[in-house]
């Protein structure tokens, strides 16, 4: 059996943005879905991880998962068999950014936590057709299910995030970088570049898959998955 698959959620997400991925893997994988709830810096939601994780693991977040899938790279890096990181952001937060969460959490704090998320995730982040109402409808039941203290508390370590692109070119395991090509979030030309600084990483870009491929191109995201667990750990 291959090592223990991490999936690591991203902003007010839980086990369900991986829904269709546990569903298949788990026939021949360990799968664990570990929370990415509990701290205001990305550097304390990794620190309480990482007492908790198996001793050698796969790991792939999203979104902020990935972002805190770099920061358990760059503190564990021998615990990390190999990494997968989907539709997320080496970068540090711009000053813009970090200034524009800060209305969207006094609106929490005031009980409009589904209008900021209606905001956070708008249609056009996803790619157009059938499915995209029901994704939508999912992230907005998943945000109510964890709440605005959570929400405020992962806002606020995304806006102290630091720059982790010296990890990814010190990475020497198999890496997936994968994206949807209709991501404005994250999108293909930031994955683009991360492909470029690590080593051995492939770049998988879904066509008809914005920022949640995991729900929107279930089938082709599991396989991407299936496909990187399967590469030896020693690449030449």
């Amino acid at each position: 059996m291959a090592e223990p698959l991490v999936l690591l959620p991203g902003m007010m997400c839980d086990a369900r943005v991986f829904g269709p991925q546990i569903a298949e893997l788990s026939a021949d994988t360990a799968v664990m879905v570990a929370p990415v709830t509990q701290g205001e810096r990305i550097e304390e939601i990794a620190s309480s991880l990482l007492d908790m994780l198996p001793a050698r693991f796969a790991l792939a977040g999203l979104s902020m998962g990935g972002i805190v899938a770099m920061e358990l790279l760059r503190r564990a890096p021998d615990r990390i068999t190999r990494i997968a990181l989907l539709d997320t952001n080496p970068l540090a937060e711009t000053p813009v950014i970090a200034a524009d969460r800060e209305p969207r959490i006094v609106k929490v704090r005031s009980g409009r936590l589904l209008e900021v998320m209606q905001d956070e995730m708008r249609p056009e982040y996803l790619a157009p057709g059938p499915h995209r109402p029901d994704v939508l409808e999912l992230v907005l039941d998943m945000a109510e299910v964890l709440g605005p203290e959570v929400y405020i508390r992962q806002s606020r370590a995304l806006q102290r995030r630091r720059d982790q692109q010296a990890v990814l070119r010190k990475c020497r395991t198999p890496a997936l970088i994968l994206c949807g090509e209709h991501d404005q979030l994250c999108p293909v030309k930031r994955h683009t570049f991360m492909a470029e600084l690590i080593p051995y990483a492939e770049l998988v870009v879904l066509e008809h898959a914005g920022h949640l491929p995991t729900l929107e191109q279930p089938a082709e995201t599991t396989a991407a998955l299936r496909n990187w667990m399967r590469q030896p750990l020693v690449l030449q």
